[in-house]
Formats: C-alpha cells, structure tokens, sequence
C-alpha cells in the first residue's frame, strides 16, 4: 500500500475514534468519593453509534470493572449525543422501550417514568449522560459529569439498562459493539 493511501486510510479512521463517548474524570472521581469505588477500574469494553433512519442520534461507549461484561459488577454506559433532545422525549423513549421489552406493570413504569424526569436534563448537541449501574443498589445518572441523581432500585437499573444490552434491544448491533462482541464498521 503506498504511503498516500496509508494516511488516507488513517485519516478516516480518525473520526471514528474521536467519536467515542468518554467517560468522563469527574464521575470516576465521585464513584470514589460517594461510594469508595474506584472508579479507575472501569475500561471501556466497546463503542458504537446509534442511528434512527440513517440520522446519528448518540455515540454510546460501554465501561466495566470487569474484563468481559457481568451485571453483577458496576458498569456504566456513556452517551455523548449528536442532536438537542428534550429531557421528556429523553424519559419517554425509555418508558416506551422498557415496554417493548416486556414490563407490563403501570404502576411501576409511571414511578418508573416520574424518577426518571428528575434525574434527565434537555442534552444539547455534544452533551453527555452517563448512566452507572451499581449491583444491589440501583443506578446513578450524570450530565456533563455532574451528577444529576440516584434512583435506588435495583430492578430499574436492571431493567433500564436492558434497554441496550438486553438480547431483544432495538439495536442489536449496538449491543454487540458495547459488548466488544463486534468491532470496525
């Protein structure tokens, strides 16, 4: 291959790193502060796009204490998002998703639904939320590193998470790539 094609080849490559959605200094920082965890074990175990007819609609990256995924350790899923989205649309689509994989109670998805708004803000194009699954306990939620809230139950945490890494996810190969069972384009 000549050297012209090398950096070509490179070079789109680039993009496609930079895309990643990082987990941001200041939630390790306070995972050690508020819970003693150290944050420093997480390490990303992959990363993809999700796309909507063709549209980006978030960069999501997947980091574990653990080498391959185990929900029976903290986790946290990373999503840098590539359009403004309202912070209702945000607690909404979660509702509808949770639904479509099967949780059928009402009462628990409108308590569900009613904590979920208060810990998702409207995201600007380029904003964050990090949301960290803590086994036992529940799910803490941050925006732009900040920590906008803690829903203590652990069958939400378990179930929202579902939403991407649960076989019957919507996006599928997503899922693969969180889980570093998929690699490239």
């Amino acid at each position: 291959m000549s050297r012209h094609l090398r950096l070509l080849a490179f070079a789109l490559l680039l993009p496609l790193a930079a895309q990643a959605a990082p987990l941001p200094d200041s939630v390790r920082e306070q995972l050690v502060g508020r819970l003693g965890f150290d944050g420093t074990r997480l390490r990303e175990l992959g990363n993809g796009e999700m796309r909507w007819f063709g549209l980006s609609i978030y960069q999501a990256s997947l980091w574990s204490a653990s080498v391959q995924f185990d929900d029976s350790v903290p986790f946290a899923l990373s999503l840098r998002y590539s359009r403004d989205i309202p912070g209702k649309r945000l607690v909404s689509t979660s509702i509808d998703e949770l639904k479509r994989l099967g949780l059928r109670d009402e009462v628990t998805l409108k308590r569900w639904e009613k904590l979920l708004a208060t810990v998702f803000p409207d995201v600007r194009e380029g904003e964050s939320i990090v949301g960290v699954s803590l086994p036992a306990q529940g799910a803490l939620f941050f925006h732009q590193g900040r920590l906008t809230g803690e829903i203590s139950d652990p069958e939400f945490a378990r179930a929202f998470f579902s939403i991407w890494l649960d076989s019957r996810t919507r996006a599928p190969e997503l899922r693969e790539r969180l889980l570093g069972m998929r690699r490239g384009s």
